[in-house]
Formats: C-alpha cells, sequence, structure tokens
C-alpha cells in the first residue's frame, strides 16, 4: 500500500509517547510504502528542524531517504487541486504520480478532493 504523509502527521507521529507514533513505527516495520518528492522532504525538515532540533530532522530524513519503503517520487505536473492552500497541493501530486492508496493528513483543506471525480 502507498501512502503520503502530510508533514504535521509525520511531526505528531515521531515522539514515542505520541498517541499517533504507531504511524512511524508501521513505517519502520515496512507495513507501508511512503511516496515522497524532493519538495516533501524539504518540509518535513524544515518543520521538524522548526518543532524539535536540526538533528531530530537530519535524522527522520536520513531514515527516510535509507529505507527501502520510500519511494522519491518525480512529479511532472502540478494538477493544483487544492485551493484553499496551494502548498498542499505538492502532496496530491505526489499522490497521483505514485498512484499512491492514501493522502494521510488532518488537515481540512484536502475535504477539496472528495468533489473531484478526478483521481
Amino acid at each position: 500500500m502507498k501512502v503520503v504523509l502530510d508533514t504535521n502527521v509525520l511531526l505528531v507521529s515521531i515522539s514515542r509517547k505520541s498517541k499517533d507514533n504507531w504511524i512511524l513505527q508501521r513505517l519502520i516495520k515496512e507495513d507501508y510504502t511512503l511516496c515522497v518528492t524532493n519538495d516533501i522532504l524539504l518540509e518535513y525538515e524544515e518543520i521538524i528542524a522548526r518543532h524539535m532540533s536540526v538533528n531530530a530532522a537530519s535524522e527522520i530524513i536520513n531514515v527516510l531517504l535509507t529505507a527501502p519503503n520510500v519511494i522519491l517520487v518525480t512529479r511532472y505536473y502540478q494538477w493544483n487541486l487544492i485551493n484553499a492552500d496551494v502548498d498542499h497541493n505538492k502532496f496530491v501530486d505526489c499522490a497521483i504520480a505514485s498512484n499512491a492508496t492514501f493522502i494521510v493528513s488532518e488537515d481540512r483543506h484536502f475535504d477539496a478532493l472528495r468533489q473531484i471525480a478526478f483521481p
């Protein structure tokens, strides 16, 4: 199963004390494949560094870059399907380009995708 994780979902899953830590643990156990683009990785790094530390961000990115179940996706087209917060389109574009099963997010801006027949 291919999945795209919104940055906030990854961020809250890092702490072992978090109720959402199972998301990161299942990634480590290779229970699903994480799809990312360079833009997504850069955002992950920036946000993790801001909320935790530069070292934590570097370690997480290194784990992602070396994990066998993380796919680096090249995005050739920008669909621009989310107008309310265009920064989220990188996750949608990654999901389309990788044929991902799910985009995991708690952000309501992604609800706009429910009104679109494709993808």
